[in-house]
């Protein structure tokens, strides 16, 4: 463990081929997201992958299922701290997003979410190609552009339809897209 700073662990070494990695919470929501990225942006952090749960949307993506984020739609609220307007729309990193396209692990299409600040009551009104929404990608694509830092994210399908990932496959889900957030990171650059 590296730091326990704002009460958000983060953890930093090497990984087995020798790179160095540094792995962080972010606590919940989008301003806590934008916060810690500008701590790392300051301690020289230039590229980063969110690795989080979102909720699906009904019929357009299945509990369990891990997405690589190809654009994020803003949901208003918070997103208008970075400039955005309900139903901006915004981009990773076109290097990371193809290293994450490319990784070993991912299981689905590249896909559209939305970024909300309370994701039950915001549901219905989404554009048919979202796949599902979480509380963070937008500030973490928004602010990293910003900060003139690479991001991208993965998200983990943890709620649909009314049910909810088991734990068991959460923890198996998220060694999956840590390690295909790894594979993203070393195959962009």
């Amino acid at each position: 463990m590296s730091n326990h700073a704002r009460g958000l662990w983060g953890y930093s070494g090497k990984t087995t081929s020798g790179l160095e990695l540094t792995i962080q919470a972010t606590g919940m929501g989008g301003p806590s997201a934008a916060l810690v990225l500008a701590d790392l942006a300051k301690l020289g952090v230039r590229r980063a992958v969110r690795v989080g749960t979102c909720t699906a949307v009904a019929g357009r993506s299945r509990l369990g299922d891990l997405l690589v984020v190809a654009k994020a739609v803003a949901g208003g609220g918070s997103s208008t701290s970075f400039g955005l307007d309900a139903g901006d729309m915004v981009t990773p990193n076109p290097a990371l997003l193809a290293g994450l396209e490319r990784a070993p692990g991912r299981n689905m299409e590249a896909a559209i979410i939305a970024s909300l600040d309370t994701t039950e009551a915001e549901m219905d009104k989404l554009p048919d190609t979202v796949a599902a929404a979480d509380m963070q990608t937008v500030a973490v694509l928004a602010r990293g552009a910003q900060l003139d830092m690479a991001t991208a994210a993965v998200v983990i399908v943890s709620d649909a339809s009314g049910k909810r990932i088991s734990d068991e496959q959460l923890e198996a889900t998220t060694k999956r897209a840590g390690h295909m957030a790894l594979g993203g990171l070393s195959l962009s650059g």
